[in-house]
């Protein structure tokens, strides 16, 4: 679809044969636009860091750019229910921007109500908080600021796999409490060193894990549809796994990077638990809804998962009696891993140009889109 158009707020249909989707043109209204963003709240820590523009407060940072070319800047961090802020501005809209980390789950039914929304961004990498399908049907462009925080979360993968690893938290825990039992920590420690680490999933995510494990020495696989560039493939000495099944029961510490989809959604349920190595460790920073709750849960408890490390659950802000919370030999954290101060200040930068690009109807970058022209993104279909 061609960006560069005359402002208009007629709907039309794709151009495609029987195609009956309808596009809403990707470029803002005439004169003022109302955008409303949902991130999570910073509370007293909003004020601790000029930087830390990831919160509802400082909101991207954006707020007087906005405000200075004339549209309305609507920021909350109130998503849930009938009667949140979010409900009651999203009619509104013209540009909603979410975020993983807090996630506003946008629904078919919040979309029918967002007559005005042409766009969904996501400040971050990971849209499935969004309805796709119902995106693309009602002719939504969902774009997010891809390669944002890639290396934020790589690194935190291979932090949690060293203190899952090192039977880091019981350590820590001792300290904490005022206690001193090395014997009790030092049972179930190892080093990283020799352990065969697989990787599903080997996009940017996974590719940069892969170089960072590489000098320790570890026997490096990975599962992925299509194999990673041959050079990177002698760089970090990684082997291709075509068969998951097969690859599940040679891994040491299984590191999960797939989008979250309709495909992938439960893929690590009991029985493919039961193909992992007993006593694997898994590191799960993708989403939480790959993984089967109570599959993990008991998998833990009898020990054929030595430890389980992540920041993703299947509903974000958990509950306080998610399982995971109080299952044994875990590194489960809130969703923090993308949203590093770093990570922030790149996806704020994405948000920015997009919403600028927006404005004067050009392409946006084309790794960003997620769904464009009622076509949804290879990862998401």
């Amino acid at each position: 679809m061609a960006m560069k158009q005359a402002a208009t707020p007629v709907l039309r249909a794709l151009a495609s044969p029987g195609s009956s989707t309808l596009t809403r043109h990707l470029h803002a209204s005439p004169g003022s636009n109302t955008i409303v963003g949902v991130f999570y709240k910073g509370n007293e820590y909003a004020a601790l860091n000029p930087n830390f523009v990831g919160c509802a407060e400082n909101a991207l940072g954006i707020r007087d750019w906005l405000e200075s070319k004339g549209h309305k800047y609507i920021v909350t961090d109130d998503k849930e229910g009938p009667n949140c802020e979010l409900e009651k501005h999203i009619p509104d809209a013209d540009v909603l921007i979410s975020t993983p980390f807090h996630p506003a789950y946008v629904t078919a039914e919040r979309i029918k109500k967002a007559k005005k929304l042409k766009l969904l961004l996501t400040a971050g990498i990971g849209s499935d908080h969004i309805d796709l399908k119902a995106a693309a049907e009602a002719g939504l462009t969902v774009a997010e600021v891809t390669g944002s925080n890639v290396v934020s979360v790589a690194e935190d993968e291979l932090m949690r796999i060293l203190i899952l690893l090192r039977n880091f938290v019981p350590g820590y825990n001792q300290v904490v409490t005022g206690d001193w039992n090395v014997a009790a920590v030092a049972y179930r420690a190892y080093d990283l060193e020799g352990k065969t680490v697989g990787t599903v999933g080997a996009g940017r995510i996974g590719r940069l894990l892969l170089q960072r494990l590489k000098p320790f020495n570890c026997n490096l696989l990975y599962h992925d549809r299509v194999k990673i560039d041959p050079e990177l493939e002698k760089e970090t000495g990684a082997k291709f796994e075509e068969d998951l099944d097969a690859m599940l029961p040679k891994c040491d510490v299984l590191v999960v990077n797939v989008p979250l989809s309709e495909k992938t959604r439960g893929m690590f349920d009991k029985d493919k638990i039961a193909k992992m190595k007993k006593g694997v460790y898994i590191v799960n920073n993708a989403r939480g809804a790959l993984f089967d709750a109570q599959a993990v849960v008991d998998a833990s408890a009898s020990g054929h998962i030595a430890g389980y490390g992540g920041d993703v659950w299947n509903q974000q802000p958990a509950p306080k009696d998610h399982p995971w919370r109080y299952m044994p030999n875990h590194a489960m954290t809130p969703h923090f891993s993308g949203t590093t101060i770093d990570g922030q200040l790149r996806y704020a930068a994405g948000v920015k140009d997009m919403l600028d690009r927006f404005f004067k109807g050009e392409e946006f970058p084309a790794q960003n889109y997620i769904v464009k022209d009622g076509e949804l993104a290879p990862q998401y279909r």
